[in-house]
Parts: C-alpha cells; structure tokens; sequence
C-alpha cells in the first residue's frame, strides 16, 4: 500500500507540472485555443502513460483519477453552477433588447426546427452506417456487466414508455421554477428559458405605462448580466486544466480489448458522426461563413463537450464563443445552447438510437432497411428528441425512447456498455456543433450576425480578456 501512494505522489507531482505548464502558457498569453489543445494532448499522453505504466483498473490508476477528478469534475460542476443564472439574466436581457415578440417567435421556430431537422439527418446517416458496416446484435455474448446493465435497462422501461409527446411539452412549463434552477428535472432547462422569457414578455408589458419601474428592472438584469458574464470569464479560463484532468482520466480507464471486441460498432458510430460534422460544416458554408474557419472559432467548446461528456455543461462556453467569436447575439446565442443542450441532439438522440435499432431489430424478424421501418423509426427519433437530458445518460434515455416505442428489446442495448463511454464522446460534441450550427443559421437568417465580430483576425476576446485582467 505504502509503494501505491509514493507512484500515486509522483503521478500526481507530474500532473502538477502540467498544470504548471498551463498556467505559464495563460501567463504568455498564448491563445485559448492553443492552451486547450496542449491540456487536450497532455491528458491523452499522461492517460497513456498511466496505463501503459500500471495496466487498466489498478489501485493507482484508480485513486490517481479521483485526485485528477477534483480537477476535471471540478470544472464540469462549476460551468453547471453558472448555467442557469446564465440562461435566466440573458434571455431576460435579450427579449428587454429585443422589444419585439415577432422576432422572439422566429427565432424559436428557427432555432427549434433546425435542431430537429439536423436530428432527422443524424438518424438518416446513422442507419446508412449501421447498414455499411453491417451491425447487428446476433452473436454478440453478454458478459456479467452487460447482463447488468440489460436488466437496468428493462427496469427503467416503463419511465421511457410513460413518456409522450403530450407529456413531454407539458413538463416544459415551469410549474415550480425554483425547483426547476435547481435542475432537478431533465427538462429544467426548458423550463428556465421558458420562465426567463415570461419575464422578459411581462416586463416589455409596462415599458410604457410604468417606465421608471421597466427602467430600474432593466438596469438591474444588466448590472446581473455584467456580473454572470464576468464570472463566466473566470470559469472559463479553467478549461484547458479541466480538460487536461479529465481526458487523463478517460484515456486511463480505456479497456482497449473491449474496444477491439466491438471495433466494428466504434468505426461504424465514429464514421457517422464525422460524417454529420461534414454536414453541420455544410450548413455553415451554406450561411455564407468559411466552415474552417468556424471550426477553428468553436474547437475549444467541441473539445470540452468531448472530454467532459455533457451538453448542458457546455452551454456557458457555447454562449460566449457564440458571441465573441461568431457574431452571433446574446439572445439566439443562449436560445440555441439551452435548447440544444435538451433537445435535437444529433449525436445521442439522432445517430445512437437510430444505429441501435437498426442493430436490434433482425433480432426479432423485422427487416430494419423497410421503408415502413424506417419511416417509424426517423418519426419517434424527431418526437423523442425532443427533452433528452443534455447531461449523461441522455442517449440512453433517448434510445430507451426509440426501442420500446418500436417494441424491440432494450436489454440487447445493454451489449455496448463497455465501449459507451468512447462513444458517448464523439456523440457530445456532435450535439453540441449541432446547437452551434442552429445559432449559426439561425443568426444568419435573421440578418442578426456581426460580421465585424466574425471577421476579426486578431485575437479573439477571450484571450483579450486574459490580457486585460
């Protein structure tokens, strides 16, 4: 035991140095970008160096990660401490801005149809890789740990068949909206942004018979605005330490036998989720923008969505690289993220589900490239998209959602527990570039985009922001 604290000491003494490293990059005002791609490579090396080093799922390996964890979770708990203030004062502060509810409902319809749109396509793409890969369920074997998670599976079935369309638009309305900024709902974000938008309606409601109250409250959303949005700044400029810590952490915990067991599944989703980035980048070519640039201006966000695994965690970066990056107003920048963090989600709502049932569905003599078939499954995918949790678990739910609607057995999902975390990465950034691309059309089409902002070649204002302070 005494050997396993002195490796996990000096483990831990060389995560410092990185983080050393870190801070000295911040301290020469390299860009954040530059700074989370070196936290990026760090933690895949350090993550390798771990495993090559002492094997997967040691005693080291494991109480190494809980200390790298006070890093990475860390962070992840910090940007979802500020994503509800966040969503509430912007929101509000959009619509006081906005003053016209014409454009409100536009920017809604635009930012909510282009999330589901993209979600259908998603599930298209997922089935032509299910189908080029040939993926199927059919001799595959369950291990102890996958026996387990079939079982929670059909234990968490009826949750998942409870839900309809009716209800699901229903427990978006923010019955108790202080119960709903605690996130105690997988739909809570929903709730806040609809709350949010209430107030700002009420608000615009006596800008003219009570101008002096409209006047203070206006003041004060903007003196609460300034103080979140600086303290989203703060959070920030952790990321490339957050991402360092958790990327060591899953690159550690990797089994990569596992991983080779069920290649054919990984190449498969990994194909179908480069191929949906291709079409997000496509979107934005179409809007007139230069889609290399517009992935170098969004990586960092896509890198923390991959290596923290949650979409809601995302939104606060999302908003500001939206905004300072993009062009892109406060008001769809905060509508695309909250809405995309909790429905339309690409990557667990759209490709997953879609692969899943197409895997499954030979198992009980339906032929799953059917135009029948097919037509249900892109159907339940575009409604059950809609309220998926934006943190993890969310494609689980979602494909819970999918395959009890389509009467196919759930426990079979229970087949690639071993590999989900992997996958689970690249679907995460695939939601999180589809929430970006909706406020990106949606800006677009409204005419809403700062094209100074967008066409700045200096340094972008989150590292002017680290030179100012």
């Amino acid at each position: 035991m005494s050997s396993h604290i002195v490796f996990v000491l000096l483990n831990l003494l060389a995560a410092g140095v990185i983080c050393g490293l870190l801070y000295w990059m911040q301290s020469r005002h390299f860009s954040f970008t530059k700074r989370v791609f070196a936290g990026l490579g760090a933690g895949i090396a350090m993550g390798a160096a771990f495993q090559f080093s002492y094997g997967v799922g040691t005693p080291i390996i494991t109480l190494t990660n809980s200390y790298l964890d006070v890093i990475g979770t860390g962070y992840v708990k910090l940007l979802q401490m500020i994503v509800i203030p966040l969503i509430l004062v912007s929101i509000i502060s959009a619509i006081l801005k906005l003053r016209d509810l014409g454009s409100l409902g536009k920017i809604s319809f635009l930012t909510i149809g282009s999330l589901i749109t993209t979600t259908i396509i998603a599930a298209t793409i997922g089935l032509m890789m299910a189908k080029l890969f040939h993926l199927t369920t059919i001799g595959l074997n369950y291990t102890s740990a996958e026996f387990a998670r079939g079982q929670y599976l059909e234990g968490s079935l009826d949750a998942a068949k409870a839900v309809s369309l009716p209800s699901m638009l229903l427990s978006f309305i923010p019955a108790n909206p202080f119960l709903d900024m605690t996130g105690a709902r997988k739909t809570s974000t929903i709730a806040v942004v609809i709350f949010a938008m209430l107030i700002g309606i009420a608000a615009i409601g006596i800008a003219e018979k009570k101008a002096e109250i409209f006047k203070s409250f206006a003041h004060f959303i903007e003196v609460a605005q300034a103080i979140v949005m600086r303290l989203v700044t703060i959070i920030l400029r952790l990321t490339p330490y957050g991402v360092f810590a958790l990327m060591a952490q899953v690159v550690a915990n990797s089994n990569y036998q596992d991983i080779l067991n069920l290649i054919n599944f990984v190449l498969a989703s990994y194909s179908a989720l480069l191929l949906m980035f291709v079409v997000h980048l496509s979107i934005v070519s179409a809007c007139g923008f230069n889609p290399l640039r517009w992935l170098q201006k969004v990586f960092p966000v896509l890198v923390f969505a991959f290596t923290s695994r949650t979409s809601a965690g995302a939104i606060p970066m999302s908003v500001q690289i939206q905004t300072q990056r993009l062009g892109i107003p406060e008001g769809i920048a905060n509508f695309a993220a909250s809405f995309g963090s909790t429905m339309g989600q690409n990557g667990c709502a759209g490709i997953y589900p879609a692969m899943l049932a197409f895997m499954i569905a030979p198992t009980v003599g339906i032929d799953p490239m059917s135009l029948n078939f097919i037509a249900s499954l892109l159907a339940i995918i575009a409604v059950g998209s809609v309220g998926v949790a934006g943190v993890g678990g969310g494609a689980t739910f979602a494909a819970l959602i999918v395959l009890s609607s389509l009467n196919l057995p759930v426990a079979l999902a229970g087949l690639l527990i071993s590999i989900e975390p992997l996958i689970d990465m690249g679907r995460t950034a695939l939601n999180v570039s589809g929430s970006l691309v909706a406020g990106t059309l949606t800006s677009r089409i409204m005419g809403e985009t700062d094209h100074a902002i967008w066409s700045d070649s200096q340094m972008d204002k989150l590292d002017q922001q680290d030179l100012q302070h």
